[in-house]
């Protein structure tokens, strides 16, 4: 058994420094460059407020209060003709900027355009669920419950989606550590033999990095196959590599390209 560290609290310890690398921030454009952006634009401007519009990749991008969201997507789908949402999820920017930015990718099909509606939102603030609008808001909504812990209201079915219902956090959180906190490395000890067995059992290892080549179902190491079970103390034998034979290419006789590669 590895040696077990505590994780106590370790979700409120941020993890956001300085020391990742920030891409350079891609060049924009004004909106009035497009006649079909400027006037959908227009059109949004009429009922809600757009607090920053540019366009960025051929694409719009557009920043709007969070109270406005079910607002201006039922503008951009019955005005704009946006009729489908092909994703909407979160950001974590709380380290940064205190908030999270959601965004909804929507398309339109009839004019072959693209455009992100995006909103700031402060933790434990809710937005109003989409599924009205869009079906495919539906899991997508779950999803961000689940990873973020934002919530939707009038929801049909607001509850988690991926991870099981009681557990505690959220994954896509820049302060939940890779491996799992306090609670994720006891939950299947826990749930499978109970709390009195964490002692004898010990804590799970959610450490995807390490990789153990002894372990008991070893990973395949590809020339280098064994039996399941055999001894590779010493090493193990190096096997042939065998190609499938084709209609047109046969791989085993060899290529230059091949040969340059072994």
């Amino acid at each position: 058994m590895r040696k077990y560290t505590p994780k106590d609290n370790v979700q409120a310890k941020s993890y956001y420094t300085d020391r990742y690398y920030v891409a350079p921030r891609v060049p924009t454009q004004d909106v009035q460059a497009d006649e079909i952006f400027a006037q959908q634009l227009e059109t949004l401007k009429v009922k809600v407020e757009v607090k920053s519009a540019y366009i960025q990749l051929g694409q719009m991008i557009v920043e709007i209060n969070s109270k406005d969201n079910y607002t201006a997507l039922e503008i951009l789908k019955n005005e704009c003709d946006y009729a489908m949402c092909t994703e909407l999820s979160a950001v974590d920017y709380l380290a940064k900027d205190g908030n999270f930015e959601v965004f909804y990718q929507m398309l339109n099909l009839k004019e072959r355009k693209r455009m992100r509606l995006v909103c700031r939102v402060q933790p434990k603030e809710a937005l109003e669920s989409t599924v009205p609008l869009f079906k495919s808001a539906n899991f997508a909504e779950r999803e961000m419950f689940d990873m973020f812990g934002i919530v939707s209201n009038n929801h049909p079915f607001m509850k988690r989606i991926l991870m099981p219902d009681d557990w505690e956090g959220h994954p896509l959180l820049k302060t939940y550590p890779l491996i799992g906190d306090e609670f994720a490395s006891w939950y299947e000890v826990d749930k499978i033999f109970g709390k009195d067995a964490r002692e004898a059992i010990g804590p799970e290892n959610r450490d995807q990095a390490k990789i153990e080549r002894y372990d008991t179902k070893r990973f395949s190491r590809v020339g280098h196959e064994v039996p399941f079970g055999a001894d590779i103390s010493e090493g193990e034998p190096e096997t042939p590599i065998e190609y499938s034979e084709t209609l047109l290419v046969n791989y085993n006789k060899g290529t230059k390209q091949l040969d340059r590669r072994k």
